[in-house]
């Protein structure tokens, strides 16, 4: 489909859509949300000269995962959006297919994108090109074409660049599946962003003592923290353990140090970053006060997507909050954003055994609680959250089977930190030590309540809506 052909489709489903999707009472009060269609990927995350820019995989014209542009939002404060001009439609030679996914760097005092143009070929075959994009005087961007062709020894899975400088050069870690389909994460050096010679294999299935561990690694990131690199990337391929691994494709971290001469990240065990139902494709960014930012997609590939109620509206998926990372020996902590505290209303406070708590409200609300022992949360009757003294289980009824299924999270619990917007939930535990981020469809005006013997504090929140101009 022709760039100009696919943009008048996409304004007519935003016109004939936007209605209907706003009805619906599980759309989001604060959390970023598609206007219409589909929204995955969160690309091209960047403040420049204040603003913070924050890019998406987008479908216009339907739930499903074709015709992928890339939206864009502006803030300047992680709290108020503001819609900006479609930045790249798929319809070149060289992404056809879609314009997949990528990150954002300023050079020469503009905005580029990076991104990956995805070809399929009529016998089923594909392939990809690593491209840039250059924003214009108009807010727009400006496609430059192909960088990148695919790299000999891969199969057309070679995406998702995330580009950084360091000491003078350009470095891009790419994810990739070789052809013993084998997930790998490439690095790369460029001295213009047009250039790029291929250093090596840094990360992946069968390097470094991992061992067998997935066929493909997508949406690397490379980011340093406190003199140690994290390297944030998504594992396609791993099999389900007991408590761990139990989406069917998973995000996680590696920490170490990076070796950019040779090219060699040694680096320790693989993590989950997030233990919820939902979250995928995280993207980070470094503001101009130094913290290490990060936002999700509260989504997964091929899990269940064709239930999620919000179809029957023509919308699917909604990003995360925005998260402070920070490393402590060794161990990823994220936090929600400072900024969303000025979401807050008047906060109330109560303290007392957790069966006479009263109900709190949940519909757009933010809960700080203290256990002292075991309790039981039922989050409007659609989830529920309940910690033993030494597990904590988070709870729904799978959106296809109608059957119970379970998340998890083990050690010893200090305090949780729950954002709820509407139909959605991010559960920070000690801190931000460990996360579970979810989304659940509850009924209207849903309440929480909280059942245990045990003491329990709480200090509960509304949370004002923040409407997208």
């Amino acid at each position: 489909m022709e760039e100009l052909q696919l943009m008048k489709q996409a304004v007519q489903a935003l016109m004939s859509g936007m209605p209907q999707a706003l009805r619906d009472p599980h759309r989001p009060a604060w959390h970023l949300a598609p206007s219409v269609g589909l929204l995955n990927d969160p690309n091209g995350f960047i403040q420049h000269n204040g603003v913070y820019h924050l890019f998406y995989q987008w479908n216009p014209l339907g739930c499903d995962h074709r015709n992928k542009c890339w939206g864009h939002w502006q803030s300047t404060d992680l709290v108020n959006w503001q819609h900006q001009p479609v930045a790249l439609v798929p319809g070149a030679c060289y992404d056809s297919h879609g314009c997949y996914s990528g990150s954002a760097v300023v050079a020469d005092g503009k905005i580029m994108l990076a991104y990956t143009g995805n070809v399929k070929y009529p016998d089923g075959s594909r392939t990809a090109y690593q491209c840039l994009a250059q924003e214009n005087a108009q807010g727009g961007y400006d496609k430059l074409g192909p960088v990148l062709p695919l790299p000999p020894g891969y199969s057309g899975h070679v995406r998702d660049p995330k580009v950084w400088h360091h000491q003078d050069q350009w470095y891009m870690v790419l994810g990739a599946r070789d052809l013993q389909d084998c997930g790998k994460v490439l690095l790369l050096r460029s001295a213009d962003l047009r250039n790029w010679q291929l250093l090596g294999e840094i990360a992946g299935s069968q390097l470094n003592g991992i061992g067998d561990f997935g066929y493909m690694w997508e949406c690397p990131d490379l980011c340093t923290l406190d003199d140690a690199e994290v390297l944030i990337c998504c594992p396609q391929g791993l099999a389900a353990q007991a408590e761990r691994y139990l989406n069917v494709y998973q995000a996680g971290y590696l920490t170490g140090k990076l070796d950019y001469q040779q090219a060699r990240f040694e680096h320790g065990a693989f993590h989950e970053l997030d233990l919820g139902f939902e979250f995928y494709a995280p993207q980070t960014t470094l503001a101009e006060d130094g913290r290490r930012l990060l936002v999700g997609w509260m989504g997964v590939p091929e899990q269940d997507e064709d239930c999620h109620p919000t179809l029957q509206y023509g919308w699917i998926h909604t990003l995360t909050c925005p998260r402070e990372l920070s490393l402590h020996n060794g161990k990823l902590y994220q936090q929600p954003a400072r900024e969303l505290q000025r979401l807050r209303d008047e906060g109330r406070q109560w303290q007392d055994i957790a069966n006479n708590a009263p109900a709190w409200p949940i519909d757009s609300a933010e809960l700080l609680l203290t256990p002292t022992g075991a309790f039981r949360a039922d989050f409007g009757g659609a989830m529920t959250l309940a910690w033993d003294g030494n597990l904590l289980r988070l709870t729904r009824n799978n959106l296809r089977s109608g059957q119970p299924e379970h998340r998890y999270w083990r050690g010893t619990l200090n305090q949780l930190q729950l954002l709820f917007d509407r139909s959605s939930v991010e559960i920070f535990i000690n801190h931000g030590e460990a996360v579970m981020s979810a989304r659940y469809f509850p009924g209207p005006q849903p309440l929480l309540h909280l059942s245990g013997e045990a003491p329990l504090a709480l200090q509960h929140w509304s949370l004002t809506p923040c409407m997208l101009e």
